[in-house]
């Protein structure tokens, strides 16, 4: 069973990092960037997905550092 994905999500007054499904936090962070660079490197380590959300709780931004095929299926 792969990783589950990296989610960088409002948190209370600030932000965290925290595992897809879960709900598993990794860290808080204070501001939005802070937690953006512990997330990509969390999600470079596991090779998953990283999924960035607004403050809505919408998402902004979504990169994937796992083993993604070329060309894609479909």
């Amino acid at each position: 069973m792969p990783d589950p994905n990296v989610h960088t999500v409002p948190h209370g007054d600030g932000w965290a990092d925290e595992l897809e499904g879960a709900g598993t936090i990794l860290a808080t962070f204070d501001t939005k960037a802070e937690a953006v660079t512990a997330g990509r490197d969390s999600a470079m380590a596991s090779k998953v997905e990283h999924l960035i959300h607004n403050a809505d709780g919408t998402i902004s931004e979504r990169n994937s550092y796992g083993n993604d095929p070329y060309p894609p299926k479909g």
